[in-house]
């Protein structure tokens, strides 16, 4: 008789369904449709947009299902997995632990306590991360909140729906703390931000987050740095928020501080956790035993400019880690080589965006850097829809290779960081990047695209063509009262609107007449709206035999501080 050989399906056991999960099982099921694939989830919803719940807390997203639906509007629920992925899910299912030698996890159904061996040859780990929950007094209070999942929206949905809430304090100055901050305006609420370092969203140098700080104050949101929340007080539920400097009223409270990796599970199975208190990985998402994996905001990644380990906690990277570690599950031979630390945000009507290393990152590291302050408008001057946008560039003076940008304002922010990942990723030089052939038409872009000009600011500063000064150093030559000449060279019409204190007016237009009026013996700082008449006055001014002039980098739409006058 002829013998029949059954071929034993391989068994992928992946723990965690928000993200990271759910992309390995579908990604899996792509590539091998025979493959037994089960997912463990400890909350009820699936593959859900976590950075989608600020919006449906505001209301611009209306409904629940839809941050957990495909692009046609189908639910992604176990009913989806089961049917359309063939991936067996568990939801309201927690995984207690992990038997290596045997390869095998245990888990327990929430709801009955009922557990259950399931046996495995690969096991995924994207048990995701846990919001930072601080030690301060009063924290058991009703009304504070974190938000970390589609409950925790709800819970505050709700809170709204039932009350109406006049005061709201968000604890921390991070991506979420800033969302919420506009959700909470767009409800009607009066918010204060309450971050305990110098500044809010510390990725930014300080010449950047201060002016979003400016445009938040502009919007109604108070911004408390520098400051510690040390209780909460209130009977029986949150009513006032105390704090190092002072104490203020509150209805509700956000504790946005930061996340921590979920990691217990690894530790517990004797896995090897990172220097970042993460999970260690390889390139290829392995764990430092060969049949688990590990992909999401539980692992730690690599930056691809230092080369320094790091933990960067995003949807994004999740998802195309998950694949990676996918397509090694089935031989299919991929890479994830690391990161640049890319975010942004949305802040009322600014994009806030940023990539690579800031300033003050790109120091610490010991690179020898120029920078540039680049405002300009995202679209043809000419063109109705127009709006402005600030970049800060970060080059390394010996290669000329960009190492960071970061870029704010009301126009198309995301295009321009996304050109600079591009340039980054590819180390690029400043040089090339002023060729590229980006897309143009008025609709879309300047004819010099804003990255462009900038790139060739900092190709002006590195050949020596242009000597700037930066807002924050101009400020600190203001309050120690040093002698020089703070040279505005725009319109009268544009002085009488706005303009900053100490300054002597003459117009780009009557310079070479009346620049025979200005000490030659005198330090002189030129500027404008965005600093290109600046520029030009720069060169007027030195072609006449002075010598000792620099160029307010940025112009007055980056000049943040208080020594404006109106």
């Amino acid at each position: 008789m002829r013998k029949e050989f059954v071929v034993k399906k391989k068994k992928v056991v992946i723990i965690g369904g928000v993200a990271a999960g759910p992309k390995v099982g579908s990604r899996i099921i792509r590539l091998e449709p025979d493959t037994d694939v089960t997912l463990i989830e400890k909350g009820e919803f699936l593959s859900y947009a976590g950075c989608g719940l600020p919006y449906y807390i505001s209301g611009v997203v209306k409904e629940q299902k839809e941050l957990m639906s495909t692009p046609v509007g189908t639910v992604r629920d176990t009913v989806f997995f089961q049917s359309v992925k063939n991936v067996h899910v568990y939801n309201y299912t927690e995984a207690l632990s992990i038997d290596r030698n045997n390869k095998k996890v245990n888990i327990r159904t929430l709801k009955t306590g009922k557990e259950k061996i399931l046996d495995y040859d690969i096991l995924v780990l994207a048990t995701g991360a846990a919001p930072i929950n601080p030690p301060v007094k009063g924290r058991e209070l009703k009304n504070i909140f974190t938000l970390h999942g589609v409950e925790d929206a709800e819970g505050i949905k709700a809170f709204f729906s039932e009350k109406n809430a006049q005061n709201v304090t968000i604890v921390g100055g991070g991506l979420i703390g800033i969302e919420m901050a506009e959700a909470f305006h767009m409800l009607g609420a009066c918010v204060t931000i309450v971050e305990r370092l110098p500044q809010i969203l510390s990725f930014l140098d300080e010449d950047i987050a201060v002016l979003v700080s400016k445009h938040l104050l502009e919007k109604g949101v108070k911004v408390k740095t520098n400051t510690t929340v040390t209780a909460f007080e209130g009977d029986g539920k949150v009513e006032k928020v105390v704090t190092d400097k002072g104490a203020f009223e509150s209805d509700i409270v956000i504790i946005a501080v930061g996340v921590r990796p979920n990691v217990i599970l690894a530790k517990e199975a004797g896995l090897n956790i990172g220097q970042t208190g993460a999970i260690e990985v390889n390139e290829h998402m392995q764990t430092s035993d060969p049949s688990i994996y590990a992909a999401g905001d539980c692992v730690q990644t690599r930056n691809l400019l230092t080369g320094k380990i790091c933990y960067m906690p995003l949807g994004s990277t999740a998802n195309k880690q998950g694949r990676v570690a996918a397509n090694n599950i089935c031989g299919k031979k991929d890479v994830f080589s690391g990161v640049l630390n890319t975010a942004i945000c949305k802040v009322f009507d600014y994009g806030v965006g940023v990539t690579g290393l800031s300033e003050k990152q790109a120091k610490k590291e010991g690179y020898d850097i120029v920078t540039v302050l680049s405002p300009s408008p995202d679209r043809a001057h000419f063109y109705p829809t127009a709006k402005p946008i600030m970049m800060k560039l970060v080059v390394e003076k010996e290669s000329r290779k960009l190492l960071g940008v970061q870029s704010i304002g009301s126009g198309d922010v995301d295009k321009r960081i996304d050109i600079a990942v591009t340039a980054i990723t590819a180390g690029m030089t400043i040089d090339q990047i002023a060729n590229l052939d980006l897309s143009y038409a008025p609709p879309y872009s300047p004819a010099m695209d804003n990255i462009i000009t900038s790139v060739n600011i900092a190709r002006n500063k590195l050949d020596g063509i242009y000597e700037a000064i930066s807002p924050q150093e101009v400020k600190e030559k203001i309050e120690r009262n040093d002698d020089f000449i703070f040279l505005d060279v725009r319109s009268p019409q544009e002085y009488e609107t706005i303009k900053i204190a100490n300054t002597m007016l003459i117009p780009l237009g009557k310079l070479r007449k009346e620049c025979e009026n200005l000490p030659k013996n005198k330090e002189i700082i030129t500027f404008c709206k965005i600093s290109l008449r600046g520029y030009e006055a720069a060169l007027i001014l030195k072609a006449r035999g002075f010598s000792n002039v620099k160029v307010m980098d940025g112009g007055i739409m980056m000049w943040p501080y208080s020594l404006i006058q109106k």
